[in-house]
């Protein structure tokens, strides 16, 4: 049964111990990143550095040909870490272990921030500047070749695309100071867009933009000023009436068209490598596990798997992956990401436990996050649940 560490690709290059390493958790895959956002990350182990620093990039070495003409393009990082990729990619595949390109999609604050008519913007007008809009069509190109680009490279076996649907309000920064929305008001109030692609979306399917924006204004406002989300005020988007409504229509066929036109550039090239999606059951979660009816993400055309996050106590992940397995047709595959870093809020003793746990409720496959991040101890844990899932 596959079993993936996540790595980034600093936490290999310029280590000659690191790949050896990570095969001696008893893995058999790495899931990679090849494009990322930007990110400030401990190397425990590493011999030159314990911080890095990094600003959205891709670390692979896009072909400049591909991109010529098109308004959105990879961001390379600095210095040296451009192909840091295929190197880290290189010496993972010497050690025996497969090799996942793991890519950030629509999560990239310096393509959003350059380029705000392309950014999600909301009832208010205000701009998520690391927020990709996957309604804009130059968005959509950009996923697509991005996605294509990176599943082509020599070294990679399989694909995993995460934040590949809306990105939203919740965002971790540096001093955030935002909260969320009013307490008890239901967040995708702050994640519908309105920027000029939506607004597009939204006459074509009939719906007026200006009076949907001022439903979700007035929702929201309400809320604010009220201290909190009152219990009559309505907390689902089907409650909300017409034309907030059918607003969460319009961005799930978005979603949808969005996702496939990424799959299709994969499979065109790089035909036979399986293509797994982070995503949520909800249809209204953004972010790095966006909301997917199972029926449209593992459906004909659709990807060959999803990959789901189980935090919390092991019942919690248990029933996480029981909820999804009865969602999904046969044959596709389910892939429980367990947290694996005490530093980051990880009980790594239960780790075994969990692993067993998922398995016996549906996962075909597990994913540890993050190896690369990870102390002694917590790489001790790892170990511990490969050992669960050979036995």
């Amino acid at each position: 049964m596959p079993v993936s560490a996540y790595l980034y690709p600093w936490d290999v290059d310029g280590d000659p111990a690191a790949a050896e390493r990570i095969a001696g958790l008893g893995v058999t895959e790495v899931s990679l990143a090849a494009a990322y956002h930007a990110v400030r990350a401990v190397t425990p182990f590493h011999p030159e550095q314990r911080i890095v620093t990094r600003d959205a990039a891709v670390y692979y070495r896009p072909d400049p040909g591909r991109w010529r003409g098109a308004l959105l393009r990879p961001p390379e990082p600095d210095g040296d870490a451009a192909g840091s990729f295929e190197r880290a990619a290189d010496a993972l595949h010497a050690a025996g272990l497969r090799v996942n390109a793991w890519i950030v999609v629509a999560h990239n604050g310096r393509l959003a921030a350059a380029h705000p008519d392309c950014a999600v913007r909301n009832a208010y007008g205000d701009v998520y500047s690391w927020a990709l809009c996957i309604g804009a069509p130059e968005v959509a190109a950009y996923a697509a070749t991005l996605a294509a680009e990176i599943a082509a490279l020599d070294g990679v076996d399989e694909v995993e695309l995460e934040a590949c649907g809306w990105y939203g309000y919740d965002h971790g920064s540096a001093h955030d100071k935002a909260g969320g929305p009013p307490a008890g008001a239901p967040g995708w109030l702050l994640d519908a867009c309105f920027c000029a692609a939506c607004i597009g979306a939204l006459r074509d399917a009939g719906i007026d933009p200006s009076t949907a924006a001022q439903r979700v204004r007035d929702t929201l406002d309400a809320a604010y000023e009220g201290g909190g989300f009152a219990q009559s005020t309505p907390a689902r988007a089907e409650e909300l009436g017409e034309p907030a409504g059918p607003v969460t229509t319009v961005r799930a066929a978005t979603t949808g068209a969005f996702l496939h036109r990424v799959l299709a550039a994969v499979r065109a090239a790089a035909p036979g490598r399986d293509v797994l999606v982070h995503a949520d059951l909800d249809p209204l979660a953004v972010g790095a596990n966006p909301g997917y009816d199972p029926a449209v993400l593992l459906g004909q055309d659709g990807a060959d798997g999803m990959i789901v996050a189980c935090p919390g106590p092991v019942a919690h992940a248990e029933e996480i992956v029981r909820r999804t397995k009865s969602k999904v047709r046969s044959g596709r595959r389910i892939a429980a990401t367990l947290p694996a870093v005490t530093a980051l809020g990880a009980i790594t003793g239960e780790l075994p436990s969990k692993a067993r746990a998922v398995l016996a409720a549906g996962a075909t496959d597990l994913r540890l996050y993050h190896a690369g991040l990870a102390s002694a101890a917590d790489h001790a844990a790892m170990r511990e649940v490969t050992k669960v899932s050979i036995g």
